[in-house]
């Protein structure tokens, strides 16, 4: 029951590969992210993320967002390995909403969701209030049933926006309306 030397050293050296492998991707990981982090000198960037434009559309108390954006291409191999869980958690931070639920992401583009984002005040009357975000944003737009707003470069919508709902309108069957001259 001795040590085979032969034995030994093919597993040392499958370790050793193994080990060396290992810290190669763990080098790459930091040099990706570091030279982000380096790159992100633009107000319009974080981290690896440049932010190109933001819609927002009101659809009563319910902010629907969809965000356009680019990343750097060095990072596209780690989003491979360990998947879209950073991109998100970053996109999340520049959008600046705690309760935001993300619907869609890919590497360019991604849909939020924010509930109760605009206050009610009865009979269909909302006010979506003013909100900081914490990037600059390129192209920021934001729609309500009556009208769009949109603002360049800015890091917050400024002053909020009242609105009213879209009306229900009620749908009358054709033959009723024959019927009932």
């Amino acid at each position: 029951m001795g040590l085979n030397p032969k034995r030994f050293m093919q597993n040392s050296r499958t370790y050793s590969a193994m080990r060396a492998r290992a810290f190669a991707v763990l080098i790459l990981i930091i040099i990706s992210c570091s030279a982000s982090a380096l790159a992100a000198a633009d107000d319009d960037r974080y981290s690896y993320i440049t932010v190109e434009d933001v819609q927002v559309r009101l659809d009563n108390g319910t902010a629907v967002i969809h965000v356009n954006y680019s990343v750097d291409e060095s990072t596209r191999f780690i989003f491979f390995l360990l998947g879209k869980q950073d991109l998100r958690d970053k996109l999340l931070k520049i959008l600046n909403y705690d309760d935001a639920k993300i619907q869609r992401i890919d590497l360019s583009s991604a849909d939020f969701t924010v509930y109760n984002a605009s206050h009610s005040y009865g009979k269909g009357i909302y006010w979506y209030p003013a909100h900081d975000f914490n990037v600059v944003i390129p192209v920021l737009t934001v729609q309500s049933p009556q009208t769009t707003r949109t603002f360049y470069n800015e890091t917050q919508f400024p002053e909020g926006m009242g609105f009213f709902a879209e009306p229900v309108t009620e749908q009358v069957p054709q033959q009723e309306l024959l019927l009932n001259p």
